[in-house]
């Protein structure tokens, strides 16, 4: 059985102001049923502390639930940031969402 994958596409800059509305939506996925969230970065532009804290709640959100959080297409910024606070090794990072498809779609 393929499991249920919901895409979260934030745009634009992940921070403070977003952060409440952001872990909002990664917990309505869940109770929605997503047992793997993809969140993809493309069209992040920058994304600071309270950001990057805002998407370790949403981890511990899915890992809660029983589900999986992955995330991809992040740019320079987002992953210096990431290797920076070592989150580059907490969270499952693939370059394209194309590249995730084909581990998801390979699994199965």
């Amino acid at each position: 059985m393929s499991p249920v994958v919901k895409i979260i596409q934030p745009s634009g800059i992940l921070d403070g102001t977003k952060a409440s509305q952001f872990r909002q939506e990664i917990s309505d996925l869940v109770e929605a049923g997503a047992d793997v969230v993809l969140i993809d970065f493309q069209d992040v532009t920058f994304m600071d502390s309270s950001g990057l804290g805002a998407l370790v709640l949403a981890l511990k959100t899915v890992r809660a639930a029983g589900s999986q959080l992955v995330v991809c297409s992040i740019n320079e910024q987002i992953r210096i940031l990431f290797e920076l606070t070592s989150m580059d090794r907490v969270f499952e990072i693939f370059p394209t969402r194309d590249a995730f498809n084909s581990k998801i779609l390979s699994s199965n």
